[in-house]
């Protein structure tokens, strides 16, 4: 049984076209069910992050034909791209792929360790509605393995390596100091959360924190020292912010320039940061126009990435070899003779996965 990947990613579609394709949590279980049922695909995972949307999948069928299956089941509603954002695996290309993933090889920010915790959440969703089987299992037990060895053998993770951290840099360009900032928080989901602790722990001031279910905003307020406020009247305590990290999952624009215009002269035009780490957007890029307001997105923190970057690069090529080592050994062993690496052998019964 064949397993092939077909995906995008911060590499090969700019946000515009990302935001498009991103699939919220509560929607994977429906698109999971429906993918093995209206194709030639038994065993399925799709992930879907900020920075990239992917399915892994296997079945009884050539492994183009599974990889065109899965490009007109993602790309259904949204018609074919100018041109092409998508690529493809098959085979030990796909697994080594996904382990690149899941180590962090793959991220805009190199050596991350959010992408893990994305990655088992997506593989999680498929256990619970059984989309996956012996293939799939194996081959994503492994990753999680091998993104555990290399994050304790090589220094791929050293320096700032999370979005987190990475905005808060960006927000120590942008001001002398972060002592006298007043931080908001729009969305209460982790990586709201992570960035939130991560301007504390550089020294801000003070924090708000605003998010669709109160109880959750009141929750991480009373858990970092913040303010908690409602979602639909955050405007309120827009006149002492100086910093707004926006991640929630809104189908349209939380912020945009008509909204903003009379709050920022309310301001004196002192200078705002916008940090909008959501998929889709959350900020209206327009506002980036106005006068003394400073708006990066996802794909912008990638020069900040590309800093880190040149300080790991030179554990690269001991990473990739443990990669592509463990795949070979998973394929060979596991799943495909040496001689034909198409038909991989059915994998006995076993217990439950467990993710580590």
């Amino acid at each position: 049984m064949p397993i092939v990947c077909l995906g995008l990613n911060h590499r090969t579609a700019p946000i515009s076209v990302r935001e498009r394709y991103a699939l919220e949590e509560g929607q994977l279980p429906e698109l999971l069910s429906g993918l093995c049922r209206e194709t030639s695909v038994e065993e399925a995972v799709i992930l879907s992050t900020c920075n990239r949307v992917e399915i892994y999948a296997a079945g009884n069928d050539l492994p183009q034909h599974l990889l065109n299956e899965l490009r007109a089941f993602l790309t259904g509603e949204n018609g074919a791209e100018t041109e092409d954002v998508f690529y493809e695996y098959v085979g030990e290309e796909s697994v080594v792929h996904l382990f690149k993933v899941a180590s962090g090889l793959d991220s805009m920010v190199l050596g991350e360790t959010e992408i893990l915790g994305q990655l088992k959440g997506a593989y999680q969703v498929a256990l619970e509605n059984k989309t996956t089987g012996g293939t799939i299992n194996k081959v994503f037990q492994k990753a999680f393995n091998v993104a555990k060895q290399i994050r304790t053998e090589t220094n791929i993770q050293r320096g700032s390596v999370s979005v987190a951290n990475v905005a808060v840099e960006l927000a120590s360009k942008i001001f002398d100091q972060l002592q006298d900032r007043t931080v908001m928080v729009i969305g209460a989901g982790d990586t709201g959360e992570k960035t939130a602790r991560a301007l504390l722990s550089r020294g801000a001031r003070s924090l708000i924190v605003s998010n669709r279910s109160f109880e959750r905003a009141e929750a991480m307020a009373k858990e970092l020292g913040g303010k908690a406020v409602d979602f639909d009247h955050w405007q309120s305590d827009f006149g002492q912010v100086d910093i707004i990290i926006s991640s929630t999952s809104a189908p349209h624009y939380v912020i945009d320039r008509q909204k903003l215009k009379p709050l920022q002269a309310a301001r004196q035009h002192r200078p705002l940061l916008l940090v909008d780490i959501a998929v889709p957007r959350d900020i209206e890029p327009e506002v980036n126009f106005m006068e003394d307001v400073y708006l990066y997105n996802i794909d912008d923190l990638q020069t900040i990435a590309d800093d880190y970057l040149r300080l790991r690069r030179e554990e690269i090529s001991k990473c990739e070899s443990i990669v592509k080592g463990k795949a070979s050994e998973l394929l060979d062993s596991l799943f495909y003779s040496s001689s034909d690496r198409q038909d991989p052998e059915t994998p006995a019964a076993g217990t439950e996965p467990v993710i580590n």
